[in-house]
């Protein structure tokens, strides 16, 4: 069944295969609900809004369909109008094989692309804020970095008229690691893609002057054209830490004045690259705010823009989904030998994938990662997968790219940001409040209820599409132009809180010596 304008009935049913059902509004026990043909379904306990009841019978060891895919398989009876959940739900063979069947889905492109208001750089990208960096190259340069910060705020930052703000780039890695090797070459990466993020006009980089991610191999990275743009310093050289923030904000205040020239002008939507993240996902996220989402992506890449797709435990069980779009056989394969080396990774460490649900998805009506994977997916919504890159590694072409980054979102954000991102659209539906400077951070509610509660934190709410009164198209293309107004300076909920200073956080893989 499709998700526009559903009916407002008190049970949801996705798919006329389904055996289970999800609650629209919290259901009592002894109760009774209709089901989609309008007989009488009995409620055998009480069940919270977003959460599953059984329409029929369910076996032990017979699998539970949610979305017309498998979720789970009952580890016992399940009679119709129970409540079906982690207490009579497993994974056990449910778990689809890895595959990469099925046909790809054209997008058909606009006659007359959107545009947006950006800030053209040198290089030729866009951004869409017009920020100074202060980056750390290790933890022991980080207080450092805040307080060269933390000097243009409020009336000073006023001062600087055109510069949204300096902004303390810091993390806890940079030493204590070996000099060559994975850890370091992600990290490296990751502050090389913020560096010359279009998102920063200029960035100051800040090293303690020992440690072993130091400044010179980290700059000689970059291309000649992207050193115009970076100063750097190190504690040590400068006289020690007093000195080192006084010569930080003397070179934050030149870059600052040079920023300042800065200038919005119309861009094609070619030049927005959006970051999709869910996070406090319930079980309403498949439902409405990720396919809300994924109708504005399947807009932005008709119009030429591109979408990131990210959190690869989390599509783990519904990757099939993008396989069978992609736009080549080699794209889904780069795309299973990710899922197939972290289902060697959580191994190595002691873990499974379907670890992953957390409790606040559990308390949402999430079950097992299939679920969760299943709606996470149509955050993507259903254009052609043109590429898969690693973590912090710019998209290679326009359109639906997915990145490899953990399922946490911090670590996620930060690494398609480094790739490029300008502006992250991150749907929740127990109420994340994330912020990510330099990028602005959309929040999309997937529950009319925690919209209302947290109203000052979700900048949409696609709980309409819950209540019946929104359609996912009407509700994709609101998203889109959503899109297009935060991108050309309209500043989100997080950004007017201040939210976003710390928010960096480079996936962290190797050992700490």
């Amino acid at each position: 069944m499709s998700t526009d304008h559903l009916p407002a009935h008190e049970l949801i049913v996705l798919h006329a295969n389904d055996n289970v059902a999800v609650a629209r509004v919290a259901l009592a026990e002894g109760g009774a609900v209709a089901r989609p043909d309008g007989s009488a379904l009995p409620v055998r306990a009480a069940i919270a809004a977003g959460h599953k009841i059984a329409l029929r019978p369910i076996a032990c060891g017979e699998v539970v369909l949610k979305y017309g895919q498998p979720i789970g398989v009952a580890r016992v009876p399940i009679e119709p109008g129970e409540h079906v959940h982690v207490h009579n739900v497993e994974l056990g063979q449910a778990l689809p094989g890895h595959g990469a069947g099925g046909e790809r889905v054209a997008a058909l492109p606009v006659g007359e692309p959107a545009t947006f208001e950006g800030y053209v750089r040198a290089d030729g990208r866009v951004g869409t804020r017009n920020y100074i960096g202060v980056l750390s190259t290790v933890n022991c340069s980080a207080t450092v970095c805040k307080v060269i910060a933390q000097a243009f705020s409020g009336s000073a930052l006023a001062a600087l008229a055109g510069v949204d703000g300096v902004v303390a780039i810091t993390h806890g890695s940079g030493c204590g690691m070996s000099d060559e090797g994975l850890g370091l070459e992600l990290l490296r990466r990751t502050l090389r893609g913020y560096a010359v993020h279009p998102n920063f006009a200029a960035v100051l980089v800040v090293g303690l002057g020992c440690e072993v991610n130091q400044i010179d191999p980290l700059i000689q990275g970059l291309d000649v054209a992207a050193r115009a743009r970076v100063r750097t310093l190190t504690i040590q050289d400068a006289g020690g830490t007093r000195e080192a923030i006084e010569r930080g904000q003397a070179l934050v205040s030149e870059l600052a004045a040079q920023a300042a020239t800065a200038r919005r002008g119309t861009v094609p939507v070619s030049q927005l690259v959006v970051g999709l993240q869910c996070g406090g996902s319930d079980g309403y996220s498949g439902i409405s705010a990720n396919p809300a989402l994924g109708a504005a992506v399947d807009l932005l890449v008709r119009h030429g823009g591109t979408a990131i797709l990210s959190e690869t435990p989390e599509i783990h069980g519904a990757e099939h989904l993008l396989t069978a779009r992609a736009a080549s056989p080699d794209v889904a394969e780069r795309l299973l030998a990710r899922l197939r080396w972290w289902e060697d990774y959580a191994a190595r460490n002691g873990a499974q994938l379907n670890n992953n649900p957390s409790p606040g998805n559990k308390a949402g009506g999430i079950t097992t990662i299939l679920e969760k994977s299943l709606g996470a997916v149509a955050k993507g919504g259903g254009s052609t997968l043109m590429d898969v890159v690693e973590y912090a590694q710019p998209p290679r072409s326009r359109g639906l790219v997915f990145m490899d980054t953990p399922g946490y979102d911090p670590v996620s954000a930060t690494g398609q940001v480094a790739g490029g991102a300008n502006l992250i659209c991150f749907t929740t539906g127990r109420g994340s409040t994330y912020g990510c400077k330099p990028v602005p951070s959309l929040k999309l509610a997937t529950n009319t209820a925690m919209y209302r509660r947290m109203s000052l934190d979700m900048d949409f709410n696609a709980g309409e599409i819950v209540d019946g009164t929104l359609g996912v198209a009407e509700a994709g293309e609101r998203v889109f132009r959503l899109m297009l107004a935060a991108a050309s300076g309209q500043r989100t909920l997080s950004e007017q809180h201040g939210l976003g200073d710390n928010e960096f956080v480079p996936w962290q893989l190797g050992a700490v010596m």
